[in-house]
């Protein structure tokens, strides 16, 4: 009998190593090996050198006919991310942090789903049938029709799906599933690449629409080997912060609509709402009584995919108690601080050496775009000056090296969500139109921003 060998696979690109070693030869990631038990390697061809190939045949680009009608679940702020709804036979993952919501949310969709007249499967291999029912039923859902079932076997879930005719499929989740060609337990990267490659090739073939969960590391990234994010069509991003009772979904990759795409939930006692205004969730107190916000505060106009969104964005400055001031940066990139602060005090002349920093993005929101380099600059500057911004101004605009104010994209919905909110004043780089509901003030350096902040000249 043969003895199995043992083969190192790393987790990030897929690549067989005899030995185990540090760092991987193929990507150049460190500490990514993981030992598999096997003989052939994974993904290896069966010799068949007794059967000819048939070869392929080719097609063009143009086609008479027409383009399958998305699957619309009822979620709209779900339908958003994905692009306007499910297309047949596509394979989505999403993944995200233990306990953020992510079955509570893929059971609302296909509760919905199921109450628009579509066939449902609902297959998990982490809760039981009782369980999910007991979920559905805290969220007033137990009338949906749903086939619910409790299975890892892959084939198993393959044959039951080629059996029945579902619209879409959620498999809750890819990591608890087994294939029984491969010998590797559950949740390895042999077991988790051969099992989505077959759900993903059932989906092609004419098959449902098809929701994979995924696991993520201590990282964040999806556990498992880097290849099943190029299998799928579109991997979703399941966001939340402890303590704040909203959720974001973020598209990454999507082969069928717009990436970073944003759709936005508020997690209560009875599952998860849709917040059409997030701008509104993410201001907070801002339209209340107050005629003045406090020093160090800003809000940026931004835009999370498709939809501009205002968020406040906080910032402190304090004197250093120790001889390296600390920079503290929650939502926000720290590189893109440090920028800040470098332009602030080379070109300007603010002192950051000896003061703590500390910037919040109010929410638990994370910005990527490099279009709230002023927003950032004007909140610090509102700190260290100890002079509030006016509270109906909103804040936006990229931040060059040498201090100029860059221009960004969409100026003009940005605009139109403040007015919408009953902003009237906006600090922001010059426009090509000048709006006549907001009084726009349009910097080109830096500099002009830190002399109308601290005279307070708007």
């Amino acid at each position: 009998m043969a003895r199995d060998s043992s083969q190192y696979i790393c987790r990030v690109c897929g690549a067989v190593h005899a030995k185990w070693a540090g760092q991987c030869s193929a990507c150049g990631e460190w500490n990514c090996l993981t030992e598999e038990v096997g003989g052939a390697p994974p993904g290896a061809l069966k010799p068949a050198a007794t059967k000819r190939a048939r070869g392929i045949q080719f097609e063009d680009l143009k086609s008479e006919s027409p383009e399958p009608a998305r699957l619309i679940t009822g979620v709209s702020e779900f339908d958003r991310v994905c692009g306007g709804g499910l297309v047949p036979g596509s394979a989505l993952l999403i993944s995200g942090d233990p306990g953020v919501g992510k079955s509570t949310l893929l059971l609302e969709v296909c509760a919905r789903a199921a109450l628009k007249g579509a066939r449902v499967a609902y297959l998990s291999g982490e809760e039981a049938v009782e369980q999910i029912r007991s979920r559905a039923r805290r969220m007033g859902l137990a009338q949906a029709d749903v086939a619910l079932a409790s299975a890892t076997a892959l084939r198993e879930i393959v044959a039951t799906l080629k059996r029945e005719a579902f619209d879409l499929v959620v498999i809750d989740s890819i990591q608890t599933l087994w294939s029984d060609v491969h010998e590797a337990g559950p949740g390895s990267i042999v077991q988790v690449r051969a099992c989505a490659s077959e759900l993903v090739r059932l989906a092609k073939a004419g098959g449902p629409a098809m929701i994979l969960v995924g696991h993520v590391t201590k990282d964040g990234q999806v556990a498992g080997p880097r290849v099943v994010e190029h299998m799928v069509d579109a991997v979703l991003n399941f966001e939340g912060e402890r303590g704040y009772p909203f959720r974001v979904l973020r598209a990454g990759k999507n082969r069928f609509g717009a990436t970073d795409e944003i759709g936005v939930f508020e997690m209560g006692d009875t599952g998860l709402r849709e917040v059409t205004n997030p701008s509104a969730l993410f201001l907070g107190d801002q339209n209340g009584d107050r005629s003045e916000r406090e020093p160090g505060t800003a809000v940026f106009a931004g835009i999370e995919g498709s939809r501009p969104v205002l968020v406040e964005i906080q910032a402190l400055s304090a004197p250093s108690a120790y001889g390296t001031p600390r920079r503290a940066v929650v939502g926000w990139d720290s590189g893109r601080l440090a920028m800040v602060l470098a332009v602030l005090e080379s070109r300007c002349g603010l002192g950051f050496g000896d003061r703590d920093i500390y910037l919040n993005v109010a929410g638990g929101l994370k910005i990527n775009e490099p279009a709230a380099d002023l927003a950032a600059a004007a909140a610090l500057i509102s700190s260290v000056c100890d002079v509030p911004l006016p509270k109906g101004c909103v804040v936006f605009g990229e931040i060059g090296l040498s201090g100029e104010v860059r221009a960004v994209g969409r100026a003009e919905a940005r605009l139109r969500e403040a007015m919408k909110l009953g902003f009237d004043k906006a600090l922001c780089p010059p426009l090509s139109h000048e709006p006549t509901d907001i009084a726009a003030t349009s910097l080109s350096r830096l500099a002009e921003a830190v002399e109308r902040i601290s005279q307070n000249r708007y």
